[in-house]
């Protein structure tokens, strides 16, 4: 593993260069810059949050002056910043402050950290976790009520799935919630049953909000350390910036006081829920771009048209190979979507829409299509033809609707890893003859349509060498991949185009590219090194590699210890 040192001393006079010194040199460094002009470099000089200077070490010599910070990086591979472009920060940080029920492939080791939790727990308090998936399970059945009342029969329990489409709940938080075996479905929700009628302790999509108006409200401070916390966890993960996709103007009021504070260093590009009186508040004061230098953005809605796979939640064009009287969930309410799609192209708001399902793809490309047909140009804040709304997940798709992406120029924001998971139950859900048009990132970039990459964490772990590894692998994380017309190899994508997904797409979707995305002049000079090459090691190693820093706007914000 190579290690970074450090050099602090400055030589020249800044009176030899005829140019400001830099503030930071970045020397003998192995730098992907995803800039055609000059695609690999050595160094990299930095004044204030801008890269000033793109070349070899010898020639950024030229920058030092007497307080100039030189880095030696030793070889250590630098790469534009990484950007996460569908993230949930608070849920990240939420994640690390609670119960985690990531990584519990069975389902006696998911009931043994729940039960571990249970016992340290005052009987009567709630139990509340997230983050296990059935689908490693054997058999792949949902977790039951009748599981967490043996071992918790005392405390109600709350268990959220970790797509956060579904929840499972013991017999005491069904009572809180007041679910009995004649409680109806909530429109956009499900309340799974067993073969008597009586609730099995499922709840899929808004049938979570029977439980969730009865749950403990975490406090300010919780709420505030939960987005320093899953800001902390980003920047140490090599993450510059995360696109929040969906939340709330209390969440962006807290995000503005730790700015404003200096504890937050994290870009986020913001987005509010919507239809509802927080995207209305949005459409009325319009967008707000680059506050705090450029480290807050709020110019996006975040709606829903479905639910997800796992859960069989996702909307689709046929039944579920494996329930035959399902089709999934439609979530969303297209009364309230069509004004409010209307009105964010009068005020300039991007709008993106969390699908699934190939039916859930298909009704939003129809919603939008129907929105820019109806809304003239001329009507229209902004580039009448720029307008970059998003599909969040575009996970399954008809094969006839992956070129209308490209004709109505929206932008699928999708998440590699949920293809290296979802692979090992999407045939029985899907059948496989509709796989071939399901994670199919190759398929888009192909005809130039610019794939935003992103994890989706807390669902998924949110590390970015996962996300990566996924899209040039197409292999789970322990090298296995299933028979090829499941996995589809033929999506595997290139390295530079997995880069520039996590990079210039990502800046892309944000309406950022002129000031982010690659490691050009000009640019905020916002870095991720790496331990690892990751443009040429073997595609096991990719997993292996750690951000050793991590800069934003010229600021080493993390830096691992050696």
């Amino acid at each position: 593993m190579r290690r970074v040192l450090v050099v602090t001393a400055g030589l020249l006079p800044a009176c030899a260069t005829h140019r400001p010194p830099a503030d930071l040199l970045l020397i003998n460094a192995n730098v992907h810059t995803l800039d055609a002009g000059r695609p690999r470099a050595e160094a990299i000089a930095i004044r204030g949050d801008r890269i000033v200077f793109v070349g070899s070490s010898t020639d950024a010599r030229a920058l030092q002056g007497s307080a100039t910070v030189v880095r030696d990086l030793a070889g250590a591979t630098v790469v534009p910043g990484l950007a996460d472009a569908h993230y949930h920060l608070g849920g990240v940080g939420e994640r690390e402050m609670t119960l985690n029920l990531e990584g519990t492939d069975t389902k006696a080791a998911f009931l043994a950290r729940v039960q571990e939790r249970v016992a340290q727990t005052p009987a009567g308090e709630w139990v509340i976790g997230s983050g296990w998936i059935e689908t490693f399970w054997v058999p792949q059945a949902f977790p039951t009520r009748q599981d967490l009342d043996r071992i918790a029969p005392d405390h109600p329990v709350v268990l959220t799935r970790a797509d956060g489409h579904a929840s499972v709940l013991n017999s005491k938080a069904l009572a809180v919630a007041q679910v009995t075996r004649t409680t109806p479905d909530p429109k956009g929700g499900s309340i799974l049953r067993d073969a008597s009628g009586e609730a099995t302790g499922m709840l899929i999509d808004w049938a979570q909000g029977l439980i969730a108006v009865h749950m403990p409200k975490d406090s300010p401070a919780k709420r505030d350390s939960m987005l320093v916390v899953g800001a902390r966890r980003s920047t140490e993960l090599g993450w510059t910036q995360v696109q929040n996709a969906g939340g709330s103007w209390d969440e962006v009021g807290r995000l503005r006081r730790l700015y404003a504070s200096g504890t937050m260093k994290l870009r986020v590009y913001q987005a509010i829920g919507g239809p509802g009186k927080e995207s209305d508040s949005l459409l009325a004061v319009g967008p707000s771009v680059g506050e705090f230098g450029g480290r807050l953005t709020i110019r996006t809605i975040k709606t829903f048209v479905d639910g997800a796979l796992g859960s069989r939640g996702a909307l689709l064009l046929a039944p579920y190979s494996d329930e035959p009287a399902a089709k999934g969930l439609m979530t969303g309410d297209t009364a309230k979507l069509r004004p409010m799609l209307a009105a964010a192209l009068a005020k300039g708001v991007q709008v993106e829409a969390h699908a699934i399902g190939d039916s859930a793809n298909r009704l939003i490309l129809n919603l939008y299509d129907a929105a820019f047909r109806t809304v003239a140009p001329a009507q229209r804040a902004g580039a009448s033809r720029d307008l970059r709304w998003r599909i969040e997940h575009a996970q399954i798709i008809d094969p006839a609707d992956i070129p209308r992406f490209k004709s109505l120029g929206v932008i699928p924001s999708m998440q590699p890893s949920h293809a290296i998971g979802d692979l090992y139950f999407a045939d029985k859900r899907l059948g496989v003859p509709r796989l071939s048009g399901a994670y199919a990132w190759k398929s888009f970039i192909d005809q130039g349509v610019p794939v935003a990459g992103g994890s989706d964490a807390p669902v998924e772990r949110g590390e970015p060498m996962i996300e990566f590894y996924a899209a040039v692998a197409r292999r789970d994380i322990r090298g296995k991949a299933g028979d090829d017309a499941v996995w589809h190899p033929e999506q595997r994508v290139s390295r530079t185009e997995a880069l520039r997904m996590f990079t210039t797409y990502a800046a892309h979707a944000a309406f950022e590219e002129r000031v982010r995305g690659s490691i050009t002049v000009g640019k905020w000079a916002d870095l991720t090194v790496l331990d690892r090459d990751i443009m040429s090691i073997p595609d096991a190693e990719i997993l292996l590699t750690r951000a050793v820093m991590t800069l934003i706007a010229g600021e080493i914000v993390f830096e691992r210890k050696r």
